[in-house]
Parts: C-alpha cells; sequence; structure tokens
C-alpha cells in the first residue's frame, strides 16, 4: 500500500518555535505555499490552532501539523484542538540553531518529503509516541548518576516519609486562562503548591507568574520549550535553563532554586549536565497521569491511591488541554485532608528539621549574706 493510500495527508502545516513566540509554513504535497506564513506569539495558541483548521478543515484539506522533538507544548493543546499533530526526529532533519527549533518550511519539506516518517501524536501516547523504550534505557542507564546526585542534595523524588505533607506541582504553565482556576481552588482549600514553568509561557504572561507567587506559591525551572533533553547538545540545555532562569528572574527578582527535566529525562548526558547547574534536579513519586486526559475522577482516583507522606505529586497546568486537572482539585484536596495530609511548597516540604532549642542553663543558687540586726532605736 502507497503511503498516499495510507492516509497521507494533503497538505503539511510546519510549527517552529523561537524565542518570542512560533512561526507556521504551509506546504501542499508538492511543496507549494497553501497560506501566508505567520508568526504567533506563546499567548495565542488557541487562535493559532483556529487557523490551523481554517487552512485545513474549513477549506475541506487533510492538514497534518509537523513539530520537531525540541517543541514539547504544542502537541497538547493542537490535538486537544482535533488537529492530527506528527512529531519529527533529529535524524530526520537539518541542524537546529543554537536556541529554536528548525525553521518552520523546513519542517514541513522533510514531512512532504518522507510523510511516514514523522510520529504521529495522540493525547494517550503524549509527546514521546514512538520513542518511550529510548525513555526508559535512558533512566536506567542515568540511576547511579541519579543515585550519586541524590545522595549529594542535588537530586529529589520526595520528601521525609515520617512528616504528614505533601507537595502537589504543576508543571507547563503558566496558562492564560487555567493558572488562575487553579490558584483559586488552591486559595479555597489553603493549600499551597510548586509551579514549574516554562521560559516560553513566563515570556509571554508574565502577569499570571506574578499572580501565582502572590499567592503564597513556590516557582521551579521547567525548560523554555519543553524539549526531549537527550536531543540537545550540553550547550543548548542549559541555555534553556539559563534562559527560563532569567525570565523568572525578571518577573519575580529571584531566579528559581530547583529544575524539573520534562518528561523526567534522566539520561547520563543529561544528568552530567544538569550536575553542573546551579540547581537541584526535582523529580517525583506521584504521577496523576493527567497529561492523557483520562478524566476527573480517574486523576483524583490516581494520586491518592498513591500519595502517601512526603510525596511529590505531578500533575500539570498548561501546555494542553488541563480542564480535567482544575476539576479533579478539589477532590484531590479533599482526599488529602481526609488522610491528616497538608499540601505545601517544596521548599517547606524538604525542609531540614528545626534545631531543638537548647534548653535553659540551670540556676546555681547564690549564697546571700544574712543580716545581722543592729541596736534598736528607742
Amino acid at each position: 500500500m502507497s503511503e498516499r493510500a495510507m492516509g497521507e495527508p494533503e497538505c503539511w502545516a510546519g510549527i517552529a518555535w523561537t524565542a518570542d513566540g512560533y512561526e507556521a509554513v504551509v506546504v501542499d504535497r508538492a511543496g507549494r505555499p497553501v497560506a501566508v506564513p505567520t508568526r504567533w506569539g506563546a499567548a495565542r495558541v488557541a487562535e493559532l490552532a483556529a487557523w490551523l483548521h481554517r487552512i485545513g478543515a474549513g477549506r475541506g484539506r487533510e492538514l497534518a501539523v509537523v513539530l520537531d522533538s525540541t517543541n514539547g507544548l504544542l502537541d497538547g493543546p493542537l490535538t486537544a484542538a482535533g488537529l492530527d499533530v506528527r512529531r519529527a526526529d533529529p535524524w530526520t532533519l537539518p541542524q537546529r540553531p543554537a536556541f529554536g527549533s528548525v525553521s518552520a518550511a523546513a519542517l514541513a519539506d522533510c514531512a512532504r518529503r518522507a510523510p511516514a516518517s514523522p510520529a504521529r501524536l495522540t493525547p494517550e501516547s503524549g509527546s514521546l509516541a514512538g520513542r518511550e523504550a529510548e525513555f526508559e534505557t535512558g533512566v536506567a542507564d542515568g540511576a547511579e548518576l541519579r543515585a550519586a546526585l541524590t545522595a549529594a542534595g542535588r537530586c529529589v523524588e520526595h520528601g521525609r516519609r515520617d512528616r504528614r505533607q505533601v507537595a502537589l506541582t504543576f508543571d507547563d504553565g503558566p496558562d492564560p486562562v487555567l493558572t488562575r482556576q487553579i490558584l483559586a481552588v488552591l486559595a479555597r482549600h489553603g493549600a499551597r503548591a510548586t509551579f514549574f514553568c516554562v521560559g516560553h509561557h513566563v515570556a509571554a504572561l508574565p502577569e499570571e507568574v506574578r499572580r501565582i507567587t502572590e499567592a503564597g506559591h513556590e516557582l521551579g525551572n521547567h525548560s523554555w520549550s519543553h524539549p526531549f533533553l537527550p536531543d540537545l547538545t550540553p550547550a543548548q540545555l542549559c541555555e534553556q535553563i539559563d534562559r527560563t532562569a532569567e525570565a523568572i528572574a525578571r518577573v519575580t527578582g529571584r531566579e528559581p532554586s530547583r529544575f524539573r527535566p520534562p518528561y523526567g529525562s534522566q539520561t547520563p548526558e543529561v544528568l552530567a549536565t544538569l550536575a553542573g547547574q546551579r540547581t537541584t534536579v526535582t523529580l517525583w513519586d506521584v504521577d496523576s497521569r493527567d497529561w492523557a486526559r483520562p478524566g476527573a475522577e480517574r486523576i483524583a482516583t490516581t494520586v491518592l491511591e498513591a500519595v502517601r507522606p512526603g510525596s511529590v505529586v505531578l500533575l500539570h497546568e498548561g501546555a494542553g488541554d488541563r480542564r480535567q486537572t482544575v476539576l479533579a482539585l478539589p477532590a484531590v484536596l479533599a482526599g488529602l485532608a481526609d488522610r491528616g495530609l497538608e499540601p505545601v511548597t517544596l521548599t517547606e516540604l524538604l525542609a531540614p528539621d528545626p534545631p531543638l532549642t537548647a534548653p535553659a542553663p540551670a540556676l546555681t543558687p547564690v549564697a546571700m549574706p544574712v543580716p545581722v540586726p543592729g541596736p534598736v532605736s528607742r
């Protein structure tokens, strides 16, 4: 069966990320332009999805969107919008720039020339569809270095099990709509949390970042574009971390002290690079799997069945349709309260015990002279 008979789309939309947003190029099977190339700010993803729908289904065309593996921010919202999204991997593409993805034109051209090459992404498969075994091998290979970093206090998955506290963590934000909804739920329950933000969204939505910190929550670094880290050079990985730290500092006045690798990537090469950074690698021990959109009830059940004292819970607020997470959050917080578990920030969860107060020194009796009665005046 030919590639076309297997469902080759009529046109390809290459979407590239840049320092300040996205660029889009749409071509047909012959490489002819279908639309004028466009640029979109990082906060305009919903508008980008609507535009792609108009170019494709709105004109009776089968359209597929192609991203590269350094862009983990768009497959979630675009698949949620009903678009056909594919991922092109480095060995099929020209060299990337020092910061940014392969150009939109190159992505579209490579996909149309080899339409069977890009991996199809779905909400259930996530961004790493077809590379799951590679990911698992990388985690296994990095176990020794991860253990060394953990022993040095440079990597954490959970806190102490003898404290009835947990840390709820939200990745991939901020989001122009859902961040404030999550903050409202947390406020109603008197809960504190940690938000691992991506630089692309921080730069586009600084007011949402301020909203998080003003509500008493904590920020962490989650890279700039949510890439699959093994596909980056060490210099590119450091650039992602440094630019995100700088973007957060411009808003809040301070850089975050924690970095969460996208997807939890932990190859020896990635961990060796992270060891040279000034941040603590922060993972999790409870995965809500909310990114797969299994339903709010399932998300809450997954968390509450796995959580225990000291747990770090992985949730998401951005880079996709996270409405189910918002709907699940009240049940998660109520379940934690029923179990006597307090949601706190990571800094609170991982804080050392305060030193015991030294007892007050015992008072030494002091011999006081006994007064001798003098003569009595008459």
